[in-house]
């Protein structure tokens, strides 16, 4: 089979870990491994990943008056994450058996308000103070604390499908789409991140994945998270989430972009989806764990 796994940006470094090299190679085994894991058995694997903490903090350090934007900052993302996970795919697969493209996505030019965080998480008062001295504008984690937001332009075209293809047919692991991938609009370069989510689905429908994972700090989709009442589902169906959606579960930033994405995917393949915890990836893979999405 075919299989697209989505990482979250925080399957290289957990809120409260510091943004270190080291922290971003150690939490990396468990996602290569789980990779490794099902590339073994026969399958064609596409890696996506996000890089909210990373992309921003990049561009916090150019805050006073910064020489790269935001699409150049995803290029450089691209590049450091699929090092970091190349490196770690190889030892499991070995060398030279993984390979990263830097991936251009052609967006939407019609930009919407910032909802897409970046960067790590801020206290109230240092946000009053950045948003003052600098414009930026701040949402409120669901994990606590705030982060910052940008402009999230919506996927439209994988510019570089064709380059990820060839790679899979060759043999290789492949990572691609990294950060949402480097955003274009009319050949040019745009001050926002896109959705990795998002982008990893329209990945997956343009190569006709057959299975698609969205692997996450959170081992399933939650109705009420947060709250006293809220509860796991395990398995849910396409007509079920667009309910759900429509009734503010799935808030932007957090659970919103990841359950679009797997209604995305389910409605434009014959494949199926899920979205699950990293640490339980291969059971997510196989249908054990995490929330399995359904077709009506």
């Amino acid at each position: 089979m075919r299989v697209v796994i989505a990482l979250g940006g925080n399957a290289f470094n957990k809120p409260g870990e510091p943004l270190s090299q080291d922290t971003h190679l150690k939490n990396i085994e468990i996602a290569a491994g789980v990779i490794a894991t099902i590339a073994k058995e026969g399958h064609q694997v596409v890696v996506t990943h996000g890089n909210g903490p990373q992309v921003g903090y990049l561009a916090e350090l150019q805050r006073e008056g910064g020489v790269f934007k935001l699409d150049a900052l995803t290029a450089a993302t691209q590049g450091i994450l699929g090092y970091f996970l190349t490196l770690s795919i190889d030892k499991y697969l070995g060398w030279g058996m993984s390979a990263a493209v830097v991936t251009r996505v052609e967006v939407d030019c019609r930009f919407s308000e910032p909802t897409k965080p970046i960067g790590v998480v801020y206290g109230e008062e240092e946000v009053k103070k950045l948003a003052a001295a600098y414009g930026w504008r701040f949402r409120q984690d669901p994990r606590g604390g705030w982060r910052r937001v940008v402009p999230s332009p919506r996927p439209l075209k994988i510019i570089d499908v064709k380059v990820v293809k060839d790679l899979l047919e060759s043999g290789y692991v492949v990572v691609a789409g990294g950060g949402g991938g480097i955003p274009l609009c009319n050949g040019v370069g745009v001050e926002g991140v896109v959705d990795k989510d998002l982008t990893s689905a329209l990945l997956a429908v343009e190569i006709q994945a057959d299975v698609f994972l969205i692997l996450t700090d959170v081992d399933g989709v939650y109705l009420d998270y947060g709250r006293p009442t809220q509860r796991k589902l395990t398995r849910a169906t396409v007509n079920e989430l667009l309910r759900y959606l429509e009734e503010g579960q799935f808030p932007p930033g957090s659970m919103g972009p990841k359950v679009e994405a797997v209604v995305y995917y389910i409605q434009n393949t014959n494949g199926r989806a899920a979205i699950g915890a990293l640490e339980e990836g291969y059971q997510v893979f196989t249908g054990a764990a995490g929330t399995q999405i359904l077709r009506d």
